[in-house]
């Protein structure tokens, strides 16, 4: 390091940087689905010769760390295999250390004359790769034959020239051709941007050199995250948190992480988690190991570069067969759920150690709804996935209309569904008093109501119901979830969580999506009146909730806080005459 100037280290850090993030942007302007162009389920990266991360796009941390493993198939079958003009393609989680079908990689090695320079790599959510249902994503199936067309890590293109054969068979197998070689196109395209960027940077600074300041930033990102952990205090801290279960008679599934911290290092043991189902929401290893760096890099206080080097310090286990580390054939295509779970819980685990520095229990992650037929004349899918619900944290409230923690993706715009699909959006807010009451209150959780045109068929991929959001430090849990299907009739249907059959909506009927609300922080009498009073005032507390959940009475006609009833409320509690 001593032969490193720093200035220049940190040029060519947010030089890489940049590349990454202009992948990114590539593959929004470019892409055709609205998965991929408005949701942004896409990430990107760029690694070294060796197959290192050296640099992230700002897209969805719960994918990013599943670029090393891609990356270690990869160099272990085709190390004498590159060439100029190579691109590879897989969406393995098997044979080629992917998450699931929907996850398309694109891989492009990089070459700086006759040598490797390093690698560009993509991931996309494809809206629909084959299977037993439109989108690719049923809770109920039982082997990951059943999810779709399984691509082996091969050659797209190969010296330039396409694999027409391959092109054809991923075309044959999917509902939305289209969309998915259009999005493939936007992934190759990032690839092709990328490689222009990486090869600006190594001809300025030179190979050697160059080579050089990429083993220096791994070597800083360690020594950041090292420093990071040592602020930790040391011991074993636990979390564990459940899964709300399949179907109509639901049984918890079991998240449990125990977080060693010793020193510098931090180790994730996820023993005691629940075995893998016959059912889609195995999770393989990477997404955990994606979701455990994450955590860690959220009770963070530095700006460590995103690459390899931050992630030595931290190793992380699962059980092999266990929910999230499955075999083959184990269903893996509603592994998300799982995903964020295991943030969720790893974050209770850290709570434990440095609450200060916690995040109250989120949403649970993209509530994934996908629903498709035949519209005018071709299939559709109509593949949502929402987000939107933060936990407090000891500084703030939690935050709403925003990503999940682990995720960084965006709800479809209204405009975009109804344009392209047989459904009306009836409804999209926020619901009052569903945020977890605390001294620092959870964030709220959203409602979005779909009226469908014509019958089609949907599935559902939801949790936290039975087992809302936490809070920390005394902060009490958010509102749990809800899954109704209306008719015009009035009737009402409540829906499982996770149910394990498509279901069947008619023309008419009216699709609400309640999600959960976030936990909240610290004891909720403890809370400011006049912060409450903000809430009321925004239609984020109810006046009957301010009096419930916090001790304090609004008075309806002036909107003002009632001191004197206030502390009369609040000194009762505390003496225990009422909450």
């Amino acid at each position: 390091m001593s032969s490193v100037d720093p200035i220049t280290l940190e040029v060519i850090r947010n030089g890489l940087a940049s590349v990454a993030d202009e992948m990114a942007l590539i593959i929004m302007r470019s892409a055709y689905s609205p998965v991929v162009r408005d949701i942004m389920d896409y990430s990107t990266g760029l690694c070294d010769p060796q197959g290192r991360i050296i640099a992230q796009g700002l897209t969805l941390p719960i994918q990013l760390c599943s670029f090393p493993r891609v990356m270690h198939f990869l160099k272990e079958r085709f190390a004498d295999d590159l060439a100029p003009g190579d691109i590879f393609i897989t969406n393995d989680p098997y044979g080629s250390g992917g998450q699931h079908l929907p996850d398309i990689y694109v891989l492009k090695p990089i070459f700086f004359g006759a040598a490797l320079a390093g690698y560009a790599t993509t991931v996309a959510h494809h809206t629909d790769v084959g299977g037993i249902v439109p989108g690719s994503v049923a809770i109920y199936a039982t082997e990951i034959q059943q999810e779709g067309l399984r691509i082996p890590l091969m050659k797209l293109y190969e010296g330039g020239r396409p694999n027409r054969t391959l092109l054809d068979l991923i075309e044959s197998n999917t509902r939305q051709p289209v969309e998915v070689l259009g999005d493939l196109r936007a992934q190759i395209a990032a690839c092709t941007t990328a490689e222009k960027g990486l090869l600006a940077l190594v001809e300025r600074y030179g190979t050697e050199s160059f080579a050089a300041y990429v083993a220096a930033l791994h070597d800083q990102a360690e020594a950041m995250m090292r420093e990071t952990i040592r602020e930790l205090p040391n011991g074993i801290y636990v979390g564990e948190d459940f899964l709300d279960g399949l179907g109509e008679n639901p049984e918890p599934i079991r998240i449990r992480a125990t977080v060693t911290i010793a020193d510098d290092t931090i180790d994730i043991d996820f023993a005691g988690t629940s075995e893998q189902m016959a059912a889609s929401i195995n999770c393989p290893i990477s997404l955990p190991e994606s979701a455990a760096f994450t955590a860690i890099r959220c009770v963070s206080r530095r700006d460590i570069p995103n690459c390899d080097g931050y992630l030595r310090p931290i190793t992380v286990r699962a059980p092999e067969r266990c929910l999230l580390n499955p075999v083959f054939p184990a269903a893996c295509g509603a592994r998300g759920v799982v995903g964020y779970r295991v943030f969720d819980t790893i974050m209770q685990a850290l709570a434990k150690a440095v609450p200060e520095r916690a995040i109250g229990g989120s949403e649970g992650g993209p509530f994934l709804m996908a629903a498709g037929g035949t519209w005018q004349g071709r299939q559709f899918v109509l593949n949502e996935m929402m987000v939107g619900t933060w936990g407090a944290r000891a500084q703030r409230d939690g935050l709403e209309g925003v990503s999940n923690p682990a995720a960084n993706i965006s709800n479809q715009p209204i405009e975009m569904i109804e344009a392209e699909m047989p459904v009306e959006v009836v409804r999209y807010g926020l619901v009052p008093d569903s945020g977890g009451p605390g001294q620092n209150r959870g964030g709220l959780a959203f409602v979005r109501e779909f009226r469908f045109h014509q019958d089609t068929v949907v599935n559902l991929r939801g949790d936290r119901r039975d087992h809302p959001p936490f809070g920390i430090d005394g902060g009490q849990p958010g509102a749990p979830s809800a899954h109704i299907i209306l008719a015009p009739d009035g009737a009402r249907r409540m829906l499982p969580t996770m149910p394990m059959e498509a279901f069947s909506v008619k023309a008419g009927d009216v699709f609400r999506l309640v999600g959960a609300g976030g936990g909240g922080f610290g004891a909720a009498f403890e809370r400011e009146p006049a912060r409450v009073l903000a809430d009321v005032i925004e239609d984020k507390v109810t006046v009957e909730g301010a009096a419930r959940d916090y001790g304090v009475v609004i008075d309806r006609s002036t909107l003002s806080v009632d001191i004197a009833a206030t502390n009369a409320l609040r000194a009762a509690a505390a003496s225990g005459d009422a909450r």
